[in-house]
C-alpha cells in the first residue's frame, strides 16, 4: 500500500508542476501541452533501461541450477514409473 501512496503523491506533484507550467506560461503552450508524452516516453525508456540493466547483471546461480537439473530428473523417473512417455534423454 505504501507504494501506491508514493505513486500517487509523485502523480499529484508532476500534475501540479504541468498545471503550474501552463498557468505561469514561462514554457510556450505548445510544448507545455506535450509535456506528459514526453514524461510517459521517458518513463518507457527508463522502464527498458532497468530491464537491459537487470539481464545484464542476472545472477548465475550453478548449485541452483545442479538442482534443478536433479528435480527434472526425479520428476522424469517418477513419470516413467505411472506410464507416462516423458521422451528420450
Amino acid at each position: 500500500m505504501k507504494h501506491v501512496l508514493k505513486l500517487f503523491s509523485l502523480l499529484v506533484v508532476i500534475s501540479a508542476l504541468w498545471i503550474g507550467l501552463l498557468q505561469a506560461s514561462i514554457i510556450p503552450r505548445t510544448h507545455t501541452w506535450l509535456l506528459p508524452i514526453y514524461f510517459i516516453v521517458s518513463l518507457g525508456c527508463y522502464g527498458l533501461l532497468m530491464v537491459g540493466v537487470g539481464l545484464m547483471r542476472f545472477p548465475t546461480c550453478p548449485q541452483e541450477a545442479l538442482l534443478l537439473q536433479k528435480d527434472i530428473a526425479e520428476a522424469k523417473d517418477f513419470l516413467k514409473k505411472k506410464g507416462v512417455d516423458v521422451g528420450s534423454d
